[in-house]
């Protein structure tokens, strides 16, 4: 069968490899010059499923409205008159509750875990190396109050069998020895030892040249115009160039881009552009930087050891889909790493970036068949994209291929929201 993918991110790369090694013909379609230039150039580098969990919570519009009012926040809401936004931030508040929480909790971590399993089986089988490694995640506390509430956090991971340490500020120093030059900053620590951390962008660049060693094709600088459909199938993709390519197969995997390309097809997919940011600093000194990933709690930001370089990465801001770089979030994400680790990087020659996460409002990707039989979405993933992608790529094989999947996937399918 021939499957064209729209997307060369790290979604839909790592799709095409398992399309691939299913045996399919794969042509990928990417509007920029190579793969994961965009959203997954420079995420925060974690592969997380200890952190799965949806923003909508119980609580959360509390909290949401307390971030609001904090100078260095992790939530910005630039006020617009569009409706989908608001549309999007309805559904997401309907989520709020508890049954709904751990509903989609147990559908994130279920992905999340599988497709922690499935790098490791892809690390295994090529070789690929990516400044990865595996160390855990450290979730810092700066007060009492936060490290008093960690049994919130604890309770759901004990559900679903996810390993974790609560840690004081010794362990925590134990765990990131360069914490112990700031050791008043912090009172303890949620450690999560089966978390990894790896470049997303090396990762996606290397295994494409993987796919092409396996026959795919990728058609790069290839922007997408629209879809060709007759009845209840894709019958073409039409470029921007006015080009027609046609494929038994389709699969959506063009991130916050997707529902537009989806909307003229009557597919309405819930997914809202949410504006991250990362600071990527070389290293000065190695013993002053992290080991792996420490999280701020108080900040919501992730400061992350990626080979000789240190990401740093948070924010959400909602703020359609803008491409502006905003001085305000590169000082929240510079005073994060300036106050756990003032001497493990070179602020000064820091790169800055953003990019737009596919936010749906349970949290959870949509990965799976549309009303259109021949049309797949990989899409959605949020803040896990990284953390979620080899298990999506996986999943979608298997539903391509007409194979039963590995992992339970009706409640990950977009009729889910029918339901």
């Amino acid at each position: 069968m021939h499957v064209i993918i729209l997307g060369g991110g790290v979604v839909g790369v790592t799709s095409a490899y398992y399309l691939a090694r299913a045996g399919h013909q794969v042509t990928v379609l990417e509007r920029q010059p190579g793969a994961g230039l965009e959203t997954s150039f420079a995420n925060a580098g974690q592969v997380s499923p200890g952190y799965a969990a949806p923003w909508a919570a119980p609580g959360i519009p509390i909290k949401a409205l307390k971030w609001l009012m904090m100078r260095h926040r992790p939530l910005v809401l630039w006020p617009r008159l569009e409706p989908r936004l608001y549309a999007w931030l309805t559904r997401m508040l309907a989520n709020c509750t508890e049954e709904a929480y751990q509903r989609n909790k147990g559908r994130m971590v279920r992905l999340a875990e599988y497709s922690r399993d499935a790098l490791r089986d892809l690390r295994a089988e090529t070789g690929i190396a990516y400044d990865h490694r595996e160390k855990g995640t450290l979730q810092l506390f700066r007060t009492r109050k936060q490290l008093d509430h960690v049994g919130d956090d604890t309770r759901v991971l004990d559900a679903y069998g996810v390993p974790y340490t609560v840690l004081d500020p010794a362990g925590c120093i134990a765990a990131e020895p360069a914490l112990a030059a700031v050791r008043d900053v912090f009172v303890g620590g949620l450690r999560l030892p089966g978390d990894e951390t790896g470049d997303a962008h090396l990762f996606t660049q290397r295994l494409a040249a993987l796919c092409e060693g396996l026959g795919v094709t990728f058609h790069y600088g290839t922007a997408i115009a629209r879809l060709h459909h007759a009845g209840d199938r894709v019958t073409a993709v039409e470029t921007a160039d006015g080009g027609l390519l046609r494929a038994d197969a389709y699969v959506a995997a063009l991130g916050s881009y997707t529902p537009a390309l989806l909307r003229p097809l009557g597919i309405a997919l819930p997914v809202y552009p949410v504006k991250g940011y990362s600071l990527t600093l070389p290293i000065t000194d190695a013993a002053a930087a992290p080991v792996s990933t420490v999280m701020d709690e108080t900040y919501k930001v992730a400061i992350t050891r990626l080979g000789d370089r240190i990401r740093v990465g948070g924010t959400a801001e909602l703020a359609g889909f803008s491409s502006a770089l905003r001085l305000p979030r590169r000082e929240t994400l510079a005073r994060s790493v300036q106050d756990l680790f003032p001497a493990g990087g070179d602020l000064d020659r820091a790169s800055f970036w953003t990019g737009l996460r596919p936010m749906t409002p349970d949290g959870t990707p949509i990965v799976g068949g549309t009303r259109v039989g021949n049309l797949f979405t990989n899409t959605g993933h949020g803040t896990l994209g990284w953390t979620m992608a080899c298990g999506s790529g996986r999943l979608l094989a298997d539903l391509v291929s007409g194979r039963p999947p590995e992992i339970g996937r009706d409640d990950l399918a977009l009729d889910r929201y029918a339901a």
